[in-house]
């Protein structure tokens, strides 16, 4: 199986996260940029700030790659005029696919109130714009109950405010791959999260993100159904490597 066309190559990292002074960090940006066009992958996943020189290079490439970033990473915890302003300016910069990280902190808190007002304003203002819109849900920070809950959530608000047309543009996202989990314990994709996904978030897609380290893992998410994968190993795994990355 060809998994290229489902993986969406992925650099998240701050310069400061990286341990690289800002010059540093972008010669790493571009070399993903890079090599996403030359892979032929879906799309590459970079932080906001990134996105105008991506789109530049994909330009000058005369290549058809995405361009995705994130909304609020990785924490999710602003309120929804501060997703409301990163999100358009990602627009305004290019931007093709928007990642939000849904305030699951908040669900947990039982303000599903707040929940619903910004996967609404968030998706509306996505397809106004006719981008791709992820909703980024944290898989390690929730219960099985909460994943079913809050997957439902968002595909409730998406089928009692869109066209069916819309639908295939909406996105459950597992992870962020940056959530500190205790003892070890997986921080994104699983096999049970993702099935779980599946079964609570159709019509609407699932992208696999954190966690999918080898082709054989790329291939068990797609034949379970996934149409997305999220990984800053692409290239390896489209190869057959196994790889250690933790996103």
């Amino acid at each position: 199986m060809n998994v290229k066309p489902y993986l969406d190559s992925t650099y998240l990292k701050t310069a400061s996260q990286a341990g690289l002074s800002e010059a540093e960090n972008t010669i790493v940006v571009k070399n993903a940029i890079a090599e996403a066009v030359e892979e032929g992958f879906k799309l590459i996943m970079i932080r906001p700030e990134h996105v105008s020189l991506a789109k530049k290079m994909i330009l000058d490439a005369d290549s058809n790659l995405l361009v995705g970033t994130v909304i609020d990473f990785p924490e999710g915890k602003s309120n929804l005029e501060s997703k409301i302003k990163e999100a358009n300016e990602a627009i305004e910069n290019g931007a093709d696919d928007l990642d939000f990280v849904c305030n699951y902190e908040a669900f947990k808190n039982g303000d599903t109130a707040l929940i619903k007002q910004e996967i609404l304003i968030g998706t509306q203002i996505g397809l106004a714009n006719n981008k791709t819109v992820k909703w980024i849900i944290e898989v390690a920070a929730l219960s099985d109950k909460e994943i079913i809950q809050l997957s439902a959530l968002i595909k409730n608000v998406v089928l009692s405010n869109f066209k069916e047309e819309d639908y295939a543009s909406v996105f459950v996202k597992s992870s962020t791959g940056f959530y500190k989990t205790q003892n070890g314990l997986p921080n994104g994709a699983t096999i049970p999260a993702i099935t779980i996904m599946l079964e609570n978030a159709s019509p609407l897609s699932v992208k696999a993100a954190g966690g999918v380290r080898s082709y054989e893992d790329a291939v068990e998410m797609i034949n379970l159904g996934v149409k997305r994968i999220g990984t800053s190993a692409a290239k390896a795994i489209a190869g057959g490597e196994n790889t250690t990355n933790q996103y």
